[in-house]
């Protein structure tokens, strides 16, 4: 039976620190992902808006994940971050921000900026200043994204992002779903084997 066309949903927070674990392999798979499937960006949203700092006990909890993820994955951090910079339980700005890239053509360069800027460079994306400095590095025009990135429009977009999360059924990141006709089906995601995840969605095309 032919394969037959599909939407495969990658959710993610570009502030995931297992969604930058997964970050080498889903790059690979992307690049093999067969033509019958468009590739949809869901931000699902880590956490809400806040301007108070982050507890030390959270951050150490935190430190901890980016641990785990490294000896799973061998994904680099740069612990910098937690000395140099003052964190905060904030990863809805940097969600507004991939989809105000998102308006510019960009959304896969921001993504890749702010994962950079957070776990490499020690900048910390819950920072608007941050944000519109990577826009600027990313070639954006930084008017716009910054207009953008306080507006309404990009607000509501970000509710959306977040109902269609819900609609999938995901509730951890980063997770794929393929949609053929009315079927929705999980699909599984190795960290470090791209392979198990094509197969699973070869599978699924061909019912």
């Amino acid at each position: 039976m032919p394969a037959s066309t599909a939407t495969l949903f990658y959710v993610h927070d570009p502030m995931c620190s297992w969604c930058w674990g997964y970050r080498r392999t889903w790059d690979t798979l992307c690049a093999l992902l067969p033509s019958e499937l468009t590739l949809v960006n869901v931000v699902g949203g880590l956490a809400p808006d806040t301007d108070e700092p982050m507890p030390l006990e959270q951050q150490n909890v935190i430190t901890g994940y980016w641990r785990d993820v490294h000896a799973k994955t061998g994904a680099e951090f740069n612990f910098d971050f937690w000395r140099l910079c003052q964190p905060r339980r904030a990863t809805y700005p940097a969600c507004r921000a991939v989809l105000a890239a998102r308006l510019q053509t960009a959304e896969d360069a921001m993504i890749d900026a702010i994962q950079r800027a957070y776990y490499l460079r020690a900048m910390n994306p819950s920072d608007t200043d941050t944000l519109i400095k990577l826009a600027g590095e990313t070639g954006l025009n930084t008017q716009q994204f910054s207009r953008d990135l306080a507006s309404p429009a990009i607000q509501s977009e970000l509710e959306n992002e977040f109902a269609l999360r819900r609609r999938l059924g995901v509730r951890s990141f980063p997770s794929l779903v393929i949609e053929r006709g009315e079927t929705r089906s999980t699909i599984p995601i190795d960290y470090l084997d791209y392979r198990p995840t094509l197969d699973a969605l070869e599978w699924a095309l061909r019912g």
